[in-house]
């Protein structure tokens, strides 16, 4: 922990507080940390007002956070029953606005967020499960923007243990043991099933994976920066791209080439069929007439991939 928190010496920062045995375990961490590097770390816990006594158990968790010797405070919010990811996603989105907000009202810098090595496997399993490619297998990066994520290489046992030894009391919340969420059957069937078939050290093989395509992308991103200078131009109510500088590239390159292009100026992303019948119009060119996509059609010009906007 004291590793995670030095780049942020003297730098005021919140912690997420669930009140369950990962988030309590993390601002037990920063609670013994903080004071040695002039930190000054606020605890933050979101009710969703989604459970019977939610504000309980919020206030619960502040009080332990209080108790550790944190500043903290629960702050309510409105989930939107008409997201549509559905309630999972919508009590998230909620969740991730109120912590940026209070991080801004204290004037903090990074806000820690306490997802384990078991959440990482978890969110690989379900990357792979979609089939959305080397983005979704990367799973969660230790750092993104301003939230942290000091507990990667953590195990959820070693957390709960953590509580033990501090005799910290944290909530286990029904949700997670709900079999009607996904993530919450890759938790407790897929992944129990994979180490049992397997061997140990499945979730651990997850997180390395993620952590290796995360180099990877990086990587990739670099190279499309430098490449996308050269080879795009505006134009007309959108943007082309020099067909021939396109084909010249690596499939697997080329493709991001147009993901990103669309992404950037669109903001939309691209299935993997609409990206590939775009690249058709550069290596398979037979005179197609434009592709409509999302927010924007591709069209095939002389020398130029054009995109213009619907």
């Amino acid at each position: 922990m004291r590793a995670a928190l030095e780049p942020y010496r003297g730098t005021p920062l919140v912690v997420a507080l669930s009140g369950g045995a990962d988030s309590l375990a993390l601002t037990a961490a920063v609670a013994f940390e903080a004071p040695k590097l002039d930190i000054r770390a606020r605890a933050i816990t979101i009710d969703h007002r989604l459970q019977d006594g939610s504000a309980e158990i919020a206030e619960r968790a502040s009080a332990q956070a209080r108790a550790l010797g944190l500043d903290a405070a629960v702050i309510t919010v409105q989930v939107d029953g008409a997201h549509p990811d559905g309630p999972e996603a919508a009590a998230r989105a909620a969740r991730y606005d109120a912590l940026e907000r209070a991080a801004d009202e204290a004037g903090a810098g990074p806000i820690l967020l306490a997802h384990t090595l078991d959440d990482q496997a978890e969110t690989v399993l379900l990357g792979l499960a979609r089939g959305s490619g080397a983005a979704s297998l990367q799973g969660m990066a230790p750092v993104t923007g301003r939230r942290l994520r000091p507990l990667l290489d953590v195990r959820r046992e070693t957390v709960r243990e953590a509580c033990v030894a501090q005799n910290l009391e944290p909530w286990d919340d029904p949700h997670n043991l709900d079999p009607r969420y996904t993530r919450v059957r890759v938790r407790t069937t897929v992944l129990p099933v994979l180490e049992t078939e397997l061997g140990p050290g499945v979730a651990q093989a997850l997180a390395r994976t993620a952590e290796q395509l995360r180099e990877d992308n990086e990587a990739f991103a670099e190279m499309i920066e430098e490449t996308i200078e050269d080879i795009v131009e505006h134009a007309e109510a959108g943007i082309a791209v020099s067909v021939p500088a396109l084909a010249a590239n690596p499939a697997a390159l080329r493709h991001r080439i147009i993901r990103h292009v669309v992404a950037s100026e669109f903001g939309v992303s691209l299935t993997r069929a609409q990206t590939l019948e775009v690249a058709r119009l550069v290596t398979d060119w037979r005179g197609q007439g434009p592709l409509d996509l999302p927010s924007c059609s591709a069209s095939r010009r002389g020398n130029l991939l054009s995109f213009t906007a619907r």
